[in-house]
């Protein structure tokens, strides 16, 4: 199944693959990228298999596989080829990658640019039988298998001798290319992984206890947030530049809303919690809190605070005391 919502020069794609179900049209992907994997699975305690994505960067020629578990985060830079396969051995694992990404330069803006190498709707397949046998050196015979034989779309069940035929994935380069996020509170830009440089994003990830909320934040340098809900369910406030409520809505897990620069942003979880992963369109965002223990209001001086706000001492004692608890 393949999903597309759009926001302004944000998209998000949703792909959902299930038990040894291949993405195996050969993704050419013409935006950078950010991907986020979760295993959606009936019991989230159950063990899962792990599925497998397989690249093939830019000026290079050398096929990288890597393995994917739940929380994965994996950034893709401009021109990559892909592959993406659930490894899952029952019917009941599905593997569903989430594609978020910033689409100002795409072909279109506000959806991503892409084609496929492979499949009824491959472009080496749109060429001739001539060109196709002279650019490999090939007869028009094998030329004509090799863009007509592949009958499937986007996604393709294999059976079970294809199944061992697909590659292994590498340690090394899952560790170097592959970012786990599943604590409390993460944040990744190049600093925590120089590979985000390439695709010129960063993320985060925020779980909410029940009840619990995240602190008013907003981007201090005109970057975007995209935001995409993993799980749980709960409350979003938006505020825009006019002090004025922009968004004030319920969310729950699959849904996806966008915070536009320097809006500022609050999350309130529901009785299940809450889940947000967020993509930011810089590798190197300035983020600014209004509680916690970089807040700007806490940095105040206490007789400017209550001028700023009139209030009195003693609420102005009481809010300081608090700001950098939070």
């Amino acid at each position: 199944m393949v999903e597309h919502i759009t926001f302004g020069q944000v998209q998000m794609f949703q792909l959902l693959l299930r038990p040894r179900l291949v993405q195996a049209s050969l993704f050419f992907n013409l935006m950078a990228l950010l991907f986020l994997t979760i295993l959606i699975l009936p019991n989230w305690d159950m063990f899962f298999k792990d599925g497998l994505v397989g690249m093939v960067f830019p000026n290079t020629s050398e096929e990288v596989v890597i393995k994917l578990k739940k929380g994965d985060v994996i950034p893709v830079p401009l021109g990559s080829v892909s592959w993406w396969f659930n490894n899952g051995g029952s019917n009941s694992e599905e593997l569903v990658v989430v594609f978020l990404g910033e689409t100002t330069r795409a072909y279109i803006p506000g959806q991503f640019t892409y084609f496929l190498l492979a499949g009824t709707q491959s472009l080496l397949g749109g060429f001739s039988t001539e060109f196709v046998s002279k650019a490999y050196n090939i007869t028009k015979d094998e030329a004509d298998k090799i863009t007509k034989s592949q009958t499937g779309v986007l996604i393709i069940k294999l059976g079970e001798d294809e199944k061992t035929k697909i590659p292994k994935p590498s340690e090394n380069s899952t560790h170097k290319l592959v970012h786990n996020i599943t604590c409390t509170t993460t944040t990744l830009t190049e600093k925590e992984f120089p590979f985000l440089k390439q695709a010129g994003l960063s993320a985060s990830l925020i779980k909410l206890e029940a009840n619990a909320i995240s602190s008013p934040i907003y981007t201090a340098d005109a970057t975007v947030q995209v935001v995409y809900v993993a799980g749980g369910s709960g409350q979003i406030q938006i505020v825009g530049l006019d002090g004025k409520l922009a968004l004030d809505t319920q969310v729950k897990a699959g849904d996806l809303f966008v915070v536009p620069s320097f809006f500022m942003v609050a999350k309130l979880a529901g009785k299940n919690g809450l889940e947000c992963f967020s993509v930011i369109t810089s590798s190197q965002p300035v983020l600014e809190d209004l509680a916690g223990k970089t807040s700007a209001l806490g940095a105040l001086s206490p007789e400017m605070l209550q001028i700023a706000l009139n209030i009195t001492p003693e609420l102005q004692g009481l809010l300081s005391s608090r700001i950098r608890k939070i």
